[in-house]
Parts: C-alpha cells; sequence; structure tokens
C-alpha cells in the first residue's frame, strides 16, 4: 500500500450515477488527504466486440461529467482520468498498489451481497477501498448522519477506529462505536447508560452542559493523591474531588 501525500484517490467510474456518487464522496478523502485523484474507466474488450468507438465515447462522456463533479466541489484539486482495457477488477487491483485509497459505487437499491468487484476490491486490494452507495442524495451525499465502527479485540482496531474518527471530522458525521471487545465493561453491564467522554475535552458535550458527576470511582494511585491535590479539575473526571469518592482496593 502506497498512502505517500503523492498517492492518488483512485475512483472507478462506469457511466453509472452510483459511480457518479463515489466520485463526489471520495473529493474530501482527496482533499483531506492533500493529493489528487485518478478517474478511471474501464473497457472490457470482450464485452465491447464491434462498438469500440461507441465504447471510447461512453468512457469520454462519463469521465468528462466525473471530472465536473470534482471541479464543482474542489476547483483547484488535480484530477487526472484514464481510459483502460481489461476487467474492472483487475485494472482497480493494479491501481491500488499506487493508490491512497479505491473508491467505487454501488446500486444503493440492492441488498445482501455487493457484487463480485467490490468483493474482490475489498479482499485483494492493496490500498484502503470504499464501496459507496447510491442512497442519498447526490448533492453531498454521505455529509453529516453516523458513522459507524466495532471495537475489538483485532490487531488492526486502532487503525479502524482512528479511520472512523477521522472520517466523522471529516463529514460533520457522529460516530458510533460498538463495542464488541471480550473485556468489555459495557457488554458485561448493558442495563447500564453509559457516555463516552474524552479527557481535556471541556465542559460541553452534544452540545449542552456536562451534569456535574456526584460519585468519582477510582483506583488506589487516585485515591493516594487526595490530600495533595490543590488545583481544582485537574482530574480527567470533571469536578474531581469537589464530588463523592468511592476509592477501590484491588
Amino acid at each position: 500500500m502506497n498512502d505517500s501525500p503523492a498517492a492518488p484517490v483512485v475512483v472507478g467510474v462506469d457511466g453509472s450515477t452510483a459511480a457518479f456518487h463515489a466520485v463526489d464522496w471520495a473529493v474530501r478523502e482527496a482533499k483531506d488527504r492533500m493529493t489528487s485523484m485518478r478517474l478511471v474507466y474501464v473497457i472490457d474488450d470482450e464485452e465491447t466486440t464491434g462498438r469500440c468507438e461507441w465504447a471510447l465515447e461512453c468512457a469520454r462522456s462519463a469521465l468528462d461529467r466525473a471530472a465536473g463533479i470534482v471541479a464543482d466541489v474542489a476547483p483547484a484539486l488535480v484530477v487526472a482520468t484514464a481510459i483502460e482495457r481489461g476487467k474492472a477488477d483487475q485494472v482497480l487491483l493494479d491501481a491500488s498498489r499506487d493508490a491512497a485509497m479505491i473508491c467505487i459505487g454501488v446500486d444503493g437499491r440492492r441488498t445482501g451481497p455487493l457484487g463480485t468487484l467490490a468483493a474482490t476490491l475489498a479482499k485483494d486490494a492493496h490500498c484502503p477501498v470504499a464501496i459507496i452507495r447510491d442512497t442519498h442524495a447526490p448533492e453531498r451525499p454521505q455529509v453529516g448522519g453516523v458513522v459507524a465502527v466495532v471495537l475489538d479485540d483485532d490487531a488492526d482496531n486502532d487503525a479502524v477506529v482512528h479511520q472512523a474518527m477521522k472520517e466523522g471530522r471529516l463529514r460533520h458525521a457522529v460516530v458510533r462505536q460498538i463495542d464488541r471487545r471480550r473485556d468489555s465493561w459495557v457488554r458485561r453491564f448493558p442495563e447500564v447508560r453509559v457516555e463516552t467522554v474524552a479527557a481535556g475535552t471541556g465542559w460541553c458535550f452534544n452540545g449542552h452542559d456536562r451534569e456535574l458527576p456526584d460519585l468519582a470511582v477510582v483506583g488506589r494511585t487516585d485515591g493516594a493523591r487526595i490530600g495533595g491535590i490543590e488545583t481544582p479539575n485537574c482530574h480527567p473526571i470533571v469536578g474531581y474531588p469537589d464530588c463523592s469518592i468511592l476509592v477501590v482496593r484491588d
């Protein structure tokens, strides 16, 4: 995988509405990564036998429209277009060797398996793969809403969650973290309402003032420091130690 600044975000363009949605979605990725975009149209010669000129005209038209979408959203973004011949999966797999991301669109009305191309890229691509359903309005799709991510024990989970947080920031979306870790306390106590708050992020939470805690549960280390705390609110728990405190001894 090549994720250097020079590696472009590559989008497979086939003239479909779904592909144009994928182009629009990918523009933000390219801007955020401060890189360029490469729009690729693949002509399968076996499927276009005897219709070469027609296929080329379709390809040029689709790429012109896709490039226009990029120009509307990010006029300064560098865009390259290419007409390749072969099988779409192999062409895009080859392109993934020198891409920051591969992005394709799929029909949003489709349910179940996403198809051979999406499955092949998801399994074998050499870079991140975005499979975008065209379920949103064409004007700025996939902005806002919810980005979901699973917290689990896989070796790459930190990288996965990191990317989800970046997508939430990039698309002004809520990030929904689904905790499937073996030692997840949330899973052990599903009846308890849990609010996730990053330490040091201030008093505001979801646009509202946070309610100060009535009880802080801390370990032996914090318990030993209680008497020496001189600066209020220097602890990750806002309001500590002005609330009730339960010191846990293991």
